[in-house]
């Protein structure tokens, strides 16, 4: 078969279709039409107002103060919306401005805050920073509505909130902030206080034994073993004094009592020598030389005394009244307490050899101990410095959020009264209409051609059977026929003109300041 005979066929096809099933198509594409007209001319206009608010960052730069205020400002954004649109707030707006009036009457409070969040609409402007994100500095507040003034009252309200619950919401987490950190500062600072206390009631319970006297207690150490020494050279020789004196009193002892001159005499000469055997080996400063020397002056003293002419009775002359033996004792108990004197003094330094001598061996756990202590103080006076810079800063940004010299809301852009309605678009209502009423029209004759299994001609015939057709036999119209065609036809226009009215009185009524369809037939409008 030729192209152009199939492409005949096809259209007589058509054609046939047509002819049998355009009731059925007009009919489908009358009511998706009148359906559409209803909607069109009865949905309620909508008006949307907007107002842009802007973020303006900090006055002061972060370099001179930085803010206590961390966080995006999208995060910081979506937590004023999460405010702004809760119930309450948004209650508060439906009754103070008499909002969803009709919705209210018939549905609960609940629809009604539903309904004004869907009509609430947040864009975020934003620009892109050097580090591959997208920083906010600005953002869109919108509304829609039925009344073009109350829809713009709406959103300058709205954008109101936006502003004063940014500024409490900055304010009160720099508060926050400064109240935490005073908190801490105060505990950081009593630890301190305590540290230092330590510190000082071990400095001075250990005094003598720390550190940074280990120096001064060897140095004392040192000169205490250098003085026990002395001591001890010191007392050998108060000894052989002492022994020297005992000597010279026993050998007084075996003299004669009378203590005569020649006897005196004798004593002298041996004192001499014995101070020039002394001053051969010791300097004239020597003590045991300078008392010798006394001695030897007080014997001469006394032999001159014995040469006077005076008379003495025999009975006169014994040891007690000798000036030589009493010299002699008093010297001998001189000795005596300078030995004890000696001694006393070299216990004494003995004591505090020892003593020194334990703080010199305690003071490595001495500094172990001052180490974990002072190691202590200064972690914790580093925190305190840092929490007192932080404190300070902190001071300084809740200083500038209060005077507002840190990142704000401002409305750049109040919402004005919309002049035209943002929804429906009536023209691109209809339109669809039109394209889903020819659409659905073209479908309905198919469908109610193909539920139909009679023959319309012979080719619908060879299809089924290979029986050979005969004879064909045109459609015979008589007069009745055409009457009862005629009926039809008439009873067929006027429920077509009732279906048409009904679906456009209904999707009319429907469409009678519902709002909610305006927005589901116009989502993202």
């Amino acid at each position: 078969m030729a192209p152009d005979t199939r492409q005949s066929a096809g259209l007589d096809t058509v054609r046939q279709i047509w002819r049998r099933r355009r009731w059925v198509g007009v009919v489908t594409f009358g009511v998706v039409v009148a359906a559409a007209a209803g909607l069109a001319i009865s949905l309620p206009d909508l008006y949307r107002a907007t107002a842009s608010v802007i973020v303006e960052h900090h006055q002061v730069a972060e370099s001179f103060v930085r803010s206590s205020v961390t966080g995006e400002v999208e995060t910081r954004l979506q937590t004023i919306s999460q405010e702004v649109l809760s119930r309450g707030r948004l209650e508060a707006l439906i009754e103070r401005f008499d909002l969803y009036r009709e919705l209210r009457r018939r549905a609960p409070m609940e629809a009604a805050v539903e309904a004004m969040r869907k009509d609430i609409r947040v864009d975020v402007k934003g620009v892109d920073s050097p580090n591959g994100r997208s920083a906010t500095v600005a953002f869109v507040l919108s509304y829609r509505g039925r009344d073009p003034q109350l829809v713009a009252t709406v959103v300058n309200t709205l954008a109101s909130f936006y502003v004063a619950e940014n500024t409490r919401l900055r304010g009160a987490q720099a508060a926050g902030t400064v109240e935490l950190l005073r908190g801490q500062l105060a505990d950081a600072k009593s630890r301190l206080d305590t540290q230092e206390r330590r510190v000082r009631e071990f400095r001075t319970r250990w005094v003598g034994e720390l550190p940074q006297q280990l120096a001064v207690n060897l140095a004392t150490l040192e000169r205490l073993h250098a003085q026990l020494h002395l001591a001890g050279a010191n007392q050998l020789r108060a000894l052989d004094r002492r022994a020297v004196i005992d000597k010279q009193l026993a050998d007084l002892d075996h003299e004669t009592p009378t203590g005569s001159p020649d006897t005196n005499a004798a004593r002298l000469a041996k004192m001499k020598q014995e101070l020039a055997e002394m001053r051969r080996r010791y300097t004239d400063r020597y003590p045991d030389v300078a008392r010798l020397r006394a001695d030897i002056t007080a014997l001469e003293r006394d032999l001159g005394a014995a040469e006077a002419p005076a008379a003495m009775p025999a009975a006169s002359g014994g040891h007690g009244a000798d000036p030589a033996v009493r010299r002699l004792r008093a010297a001998l108990k001189a000795a005596d307490a300078e030995v004890e004197g000696l001694k006393a003094e070299e216990t004494r330094l003995r004591a505090a050899i020892e003593a020194y001598q334990r703080r010199v061996e305690s003071a490595p756990q001495r500094e172990q101990e001052l180490q974990e202590l002072t190691r202590d103080h200064d972690t914790l006076k580093d925190l305190y410095g840092s929490l007192l810079k932080r404190y300070e800063d902190a001071q300084l940004a809740e200083t500038m959020e209060q005077r507002q010299g840190s990142e704000q809301f401002r409305i750049l852009d109040a919402a004005l009264p919309p002049k035209d309605p943002a929804a429906p678009n009536r023209f691109r209502l209809l339109l669809v209409g039109l394209v889903a009423g020819a659409g659905l029209a073209v479908a309905a004759m198919m469908l109610r051609e193909k539920l139909d299994t009679s023959f319309h001609t012979v080719d619908d015939l060879r299809t089924l059977t290979t029986a050979p057709v005969l004879v064909s036999i045109p459609l015979i119209v008589t007069g009745s026929d055409r009457w009862q065609r005629t009926r039809r036809l008439g009873f067929g226009f006027a429920a077509t003109v009732a279906a048409l009215f009904v679906t456009f009185e209904a999707l009319r009524y429907a469409a009678r300041g519902n709002e909610w369809l305006v927005g589901l037939l116009v989502r993202g409008s």
